[in-house]
């Protein structure tokens, strides 16, 4: 058994993605009520901890097996200003105070594509070098989601360290052998379901795998699918990007439709059985914010293997 603490747990999309690997959460962390809800409907064993990060005692927990987390976006986001370090959202030094606390063999953190730009190089290698003061080797690495059979193009900033040196025995997962489906192969069944006349065609329009998914911060951002470049982008595969719909398009409907949450949610890899609470908006935003649970699996399976041989 393999245990593992996770902070800004969000909707579950890595605490899933780590479960299949074979981690044991032993504690699960996020102060937005309706993520932690989502967290209690699907696991109700799990151990969710719904506080502020900033307040959160991790010392019970020392002696984990993996210390991991997505802490938010904003801060490095190009939908943003990008203010780094000096974003109050920056939660970054609170992810190493928390690693100082337990003291994990592993250390896995995930953030946004910006994370990986020219300007904040410094702010990366200082967080190694944080890292390295505490006994820990690392390494950032840039991974595509559709390399994992994830239907969406979603590159994300992964940190992969271990106590000592056994960052050496590590191997970043390699593409996997399974292409990701179309979109309009993802989607048509449930597209479909309530019988849109017009689905086959869509489908045949939807030949690449999706933009994407933006979730948008509590500041700003709703049930939406992105700026002006995003949606232009949905709409090439036949997707209205200006909101989410309740329900499926109806024989008769005419135009693009809109995605469900339902929807969203198999873009990022979720389980069909893994239900979100809250309204649309609240509900859409721990999927658009969510770390896609296969691209987490595989992450997952290689830091495994490093703990077994360790």
């Amino acid at each position: 058994m393999y245990t593992s603490v996770e902070i800004c747990a969000g909707g579950g999309g890595q605490a899933l993605g780590l479960e299949a690997a074979g981690f044991q959460h032993v504690a699960l962390v996020d102060n937005d009520p309706m993520a932690c809800n989502t967290l209690r409907q699907n696991r109700a064993k799990w151990n969710i901890v719904e506080d502020d990060l900033r307040s959160f005692d991790a010392t019970p927990y020392l002696g984990i097996d993996l210390l991991a987390g997505g802490v938010p976006c904003p801060p490095f986001s190009i939908a943003g200003k990008q203010l780094g370090e000096n974003d109050e959202r920056d939660l970054f030094p609170e992810a190493l105070r928390i690693i100082q606390e337990t003291k994990p063999r592993a250390v896995l953190l995930e953030n946004v594509r910006g994370l990986m730009s020219n300007k904040f190089t410094d702010y990366r290698n200082q967080l190694l070098n944080s890292l390295a003061e505490m006994g820990y080797r690392g390494d950032w690495k840039l991974l595509n989601a559709a390399d994992f059979s994830v239907s969406q193009t979603r590159y994300r900033a992964i940190l992969v360290a271990f106590k000592g040196d056994y960052f050496d025995l590590f191997k970043w997962p390699v593409k996997s052998r399974k292409s990701p489906v179309s979109l309009g192969d993802l989607l048509f069944n449930e597209i479909s379901s309530l019988g849109w006349n017009q689905a086959q065609s869509w489908k045949r329009n939807a030949t690449t795998v999706a933009p994407t998914l933006v979730g948008g911060s509590r500041k700003h951002g709703g049930p939406d699918l992105g700026p002006t470049r995003a949606k232009q982008a949905w709409a090439q595969l036949g997707v209205d990007g200006h909101g989410i719909a309740e329900t499926p398009p109806v024989n008769g409907f005419a135009g693009m439709p809109k995605l469900t949450i339902k929807m969203a949610a198999m873009i990022q890899g979720f389980p069909d059985d893994w239900k979100f609470c809250g309204r649309k908006t609240a509900a859409y935003r721990q999927i658009g914010n969510a770390f896609p649970p296969p691209m987490a699996r595989a992450i997952g399976k290689s830091i495994i293997r490093v703990l077994r041989n360790a």
